[in-house]
């Protein structure tokens, strides 16, 4: 007979070993894994989706140019003008963000021709959180220390005098009109200092102060010192896009993790040890017994077989290629017919009910082969003997249902 459910079971235990992280050699071997000790410097790395951490800002404030010291040297109340401001960015860490600033208004001076502008400023920022840098990350910390840097471009145009005229071809009693440009350009360098208070987890309330740096034609005049600043103080509100939070990973916090997982390892390899265990009994056991054939049976038996588990009747998976077997016999032989026949473990039930449960195993078998191969019923013969006849030696093989020829 063929021992295919033995090797069946062998081909398990093997795919269990070769799955385990141990030479083949090694697979049976009774070794408990343990946790690598490592060093940890407990140092926290914060990430967050890409659409967090973004935020929007209105402002307004007051300005005043510093141009032609000669004329401004100190800060003058009736030079203060009004300014607005617009900007977007995004925290990419809990320390550094940035944002594109937009900034404009009127300007007032004292000077030699020009004293009054319009001047509108964009800006593209760093930013640097000073609190969460020193003091540790807080998402729900209230006031925060922001310094920033930037760089950009001033456009100025609308230059007036002290009476408020335009210089116009025709008036200009100075110089030339073709002199003076209609909109002067700059490359302004900016730094400053934001203090922000957190009013909810979406709305900062924040105040900064800010100098922007220019060089001597910003006015459009080139006079004096070739530096010339304008310094603001502005307050507005930061709208936190999508909320303002990060994710956190530090490797320290997961040894405990990694002690679970190292016993979850052990579990397995305690299993893995109990199939080793059950190969050692299965092979113990081969060769396999052959059927003992009672004197009082002239059927010889064929080689197919069908065994079942125990106190069942239902077909195992492993056994259908048997069952599949026995069909292909039948269609290539047609006017052979087969006894169907029956058994039972006398070790555990009592003789009435092993009868039974044979009977039940002989029928399933013989169904499957009329409903799921086309096997005619008139070439089939079921019988059944219960317990009271073991064709094996070992009782445990005794679970089975033997075909023989009519």
């Amino acid at each position: 007979m063929k021992a295919k459910n033995l090797y069946y079971a062998m081909a398990v235990a093997g795919a269990l070993a070769v799955a385990a992280p141990a030479n083949a050699q090694d697979v049976f071997v009774d070794e408990a894994t343990t946790v690598t000790e490592f060093t940890c410097d407990n140092t926290s790395h914060y990430f967050s989706n890409w659409r967090n951490n973004w935020f929007i800002e209105l402002s307004a404030g007051i300005t005043q140019p510093f141009v032609e010291r000669k004329h401004v040297a100190v800060v003058d109340r009736q030079k203060m003008t009004a300014q607005y401001g617009f900007g977007f960015g995004r925290w990419v860490s809990p320390y550094v963000g940035f944002r594109i600033k937009a900034m404009g208004g009127a300007l007032h001076w004292d000077s030699y021709e020009w004293t009054r502008a319009k001047h509108a400023q964009l800006q593209a920022e760093l930013m640097w959180d000073m609190f969460n840098s020193i003091k540790g990350v807080n998402d729900n910390r209230v006031f925060s220390l922001i310094p920033f840097v930037g760089l950009g471009g001033d456009a100025m145009w609308d230059l007036r005098n002290s009476q408020g005229n335009m210089f116009v071809k025709g008036e200009n009693t100075i110089n030339d009109w073709k002199s003076y440009k209609r909109v002067v350009w700059t490359l302004p360098v900016s730094a400053g200092l934001q203090f922000r208070f957190r009013l909810c987890e979406y709305v900062d309330f924040f105040a900064e102060a800010r100098a922007s740096f220019y060089g001597d034609n910003w006015n459009g005049i080139a006079q004096g010192p070739s530096i010339e600043a304008n310094v603001s103080v502005m307050g507005g509100f930061n709208i936190n896009v999508g909320g303002r939070n990060w994710n956190k990973f530090n490797q320290c916090e997961y040894v405990s993790q990694i002690a679970a997982l190292n016993g979850q390892v052990n579990d397995l390899r305690a299993e893995l040890l109990a199939c080793g265990a059950t190969v050692a009994a299965l092979q113990a056991q081969l060769p396999c017994p052959e059927p003992v054939v009672q004197k009082d049976c002239a059927n010889a038996p064929l080689m197919s077989t069908v065994r079942f588990t125990i106190n069942s009747a239902k077909i195992m998976p492993t056994e259908e290629v048997n069952i599949y077997n026995m069909a292909e016999w039948l269609k290539a032989n047609p006017n052979e017919k087969v006894m169907v026949v029956g058994y039972a473990d006398k070790d555990t039930g009592t003789a009435e009910y092993n009868l039974q449960l044979s009977e039940k195993r002989a029928n399933a078998v013989a169904d499957a082969l009329i409903n799921n191969y086309g096997i005619d019923a008139n070439r089939l013969t079921v019988k059944y003997d219960g317990s009271d006849v073991q064709p094996y030696s070992t009782n445990d093989w005794n679970r089975i249902v033997i075909f023989t020829q009519k």
